[in-house]
């Protein structure tokens, strides 16, 4: 029997591109990482303690937490468990009503001032607005706090509210959640490109990585700018904590596509270095 040479080239190929894939993926699924992006509010508690959901990162590699929730007590709790790998973030939310009027309602900006005594607080957010909420008075108002206690705030807006919130308020550090959420690639990496002091954060952007495979212009956008984002669940309901693991698995999947340090940066490298982790 005759073999081809070439065919025999051909599988040699074939098996290092497999053993470098299976490297690739075995690396990516052992990094540590820096959830920007997690609720621990009210409706999760009957079905997940404190220690529950500390379990859950433990199991899941995930080191250090970004927490907001509604109401703030939630992130309180799991912070006085870990606060070594809890960042608490006061949303300005005391129940989920306050969503539609936190821009306007003046009793909002008390509850921000009263909690931040406790002086443990990394960001204020997230809170959502539209472009036309940005000149309210309490964005204004949690854009000063944010400037006088070098807090970050956490917006989920869109692309011209975030452009706006930077005109506005260049004295505050922003992290644009979701990366604008329904903004089309091209949308965001113009935002990102204009804007170098943003940073951005990755939860339920599933047009990164459909499918499982790292979107080629995402791809080319993350080596551009390996700086710039974070990863993120974004546990809003208790749905996301039941599915954690999993969206966990997913995220380390689309991590293991990229240069190592590159990916080692989006998991967790720039969420420690702008909330100011040791």
């Amino acid at each position: 029997m005759v073999t081809n040479p070439m065919a025999r080239v051909g599988s040699s190929l074939i098996l290092i591109c497999l053993v470098g894939l299976l490297a690739t993926s075995s690396w990516a699924q052992e990094l540590p990482v820096f959830d920007a992006h997690i609720h621990y509010s009210q409706p999760d508690w009957s079905s997940y303690s404190p220690e529950a959901i500390l379990a859950l990162l433990d199991n899941t590699g995930v080191r250090w937490a970004v927490v907001s929730s509604t109401p703030d007590d939630g992130t309180l709790r799991l912070y006085e468990k870990a606060p070594g790998r809890i960042a608490p973030v006061l949303r300005p939310y005391r129940t989920r009503a306050d969503m539609g009027t936190c821009t306007t309602d003046a009793s909002i900006v008390a509850y921000v001032q009263e909690r931040l005594k406790r002086g443990v607080y990394k960001g204020l957010g997230e809170f959502h607005l539209s472009v036309a909420q940005a000149t309210d008075p309490v964005v204004k108002d949690l854009a000063a706090l944010g400037a006088r206690h070098s807090l970050f705030l956490y917006a989920h807006t869109d692309a011209a509210g975030i452009e706006e919130l930077l005109r506005l308020y260049p004295g505050v550090r922003w992290l644009w959640a979701h990366a604008g959420l329904g903004e089309p690639f091209e949308v965001v990496a113009r935002v990102i490109d204009r804007h170098p002091a943003l940073m951005s954060e990755l939860s339920l952007k599933s047009e990164v990585a459909a499918g499982g495979t790292l979107d080629p212009r995402w791809k080319d956008l993350f080596l551009r700018r390996p700086d710039r984002f974070l990863v993120g669940t974004d546990t809003w309901v208790t749905s996301q904590w039941d599915r954690f693991a999993q969206i966990q698995t997913g995220v380390r999947a689309w991590l293991g596509q990229l240069p190592r340090d590159v990916a080692e940066k989006i998991a967790y490298r720039n969420a420690r270095k702008f909330v100011g982790l040791p």
